[in-house]
């Protein structure tokens, strides 16, 4: 059984997965909150699903990008079940898990995050044979940058699109945006990702494991 654990944004998300089911999953929007509604939750969905604590086989957990404060207590709790516990834990790229949520098609796929102070966390991907395929690193933009970075491609783009965002890119004939269900980060997909990637051995080492942050001038994610 694997618990995957997101916190890299206001968006929270919990799963627990069997590799052959999602027993339960959550997703909520909390408000600076994740310190005391993360282990309240993990609790809950242990619970609702009656699934104990120490039959747990294996930890996901969302690495970022995202928010400094909010990665680091997601990525705490996960560390500390682990270690209590005796858990491997698997460490997933957080744009990895929107993208792993959409159809492949032929045209590239960008996937977003707000990172706060009017900036947004992107990453490009581009269709391989039977999943996205990550292109470069993930980068820091604003709106404007993110328009011009387009510049007239035929593209997807999908994640945590605002109401602006989603206006203004409307305005490009040659971009799909993804609908907002469709732009959800689901745990349960980091859950099936960090499920294979342990079945293929490749465990992370616990007390090393650290966020991925988005490293731009002039730009803090917190």
């Amino acid at each position: 059984m694997l618990m995957a654990v997101d916190t890299s944004t206001q968006m929270m998300g919990l799963a627990l997965y069997d590799g052959d089911r999602v027993l339960g999953e959550m997703v909520w929007q909390t408000r600076n909150h994740h310190t005391v509604e993360l282990a309240p939750a993990v609790d809950s969905l242990l619970k609702r699903c009656g699934v104990a604590s120490d039959t747990l086989s294996v930890l996901g957990v969302a690495l970022g990008p995202g928010s400094f404060t909010s990665l680091r207590i997601g990525l705490a709790l996960v560390k500390g079940m682990a270690l209590g516990l005796h858990l491997p834990v698997v460490g997933v790229p957080t744009l990895d898990v929107l993208a792993a949520a959409q159809p492949l098609v032929r045209s590239p796929l960008v996937c977003v995050l707000q990172a706060g102070r009017s900036r947004m966390a992107v990453g490009w991907y581009t269709p391989g044979s039977a999943r996205w395929e990550a292109q470069g690193e993930a980068h820091g933009v604003t709106l404007a940058e993110l328009e011009a970075e387009l510049d007239e491609q035929t593209v997807t783009v999908c994640g945590e699109l605002n109401a602006e965002t989603r206006q203004a890119l409307r305005r490009h004939k040659q971009v799909t945006l993804a609908s907002p269900a469709q732009g959800l980060r689901r745990p349960s997909y980091l859950a099936e990702l960090a499920w294979n990637r342990w079945q293929n051995g490749q465990a992370d080492e616990v007390v090393g494991l650290s966020p991925i942050y988005l490293h731009v001038a002039g730009m803090g994610l917190s």
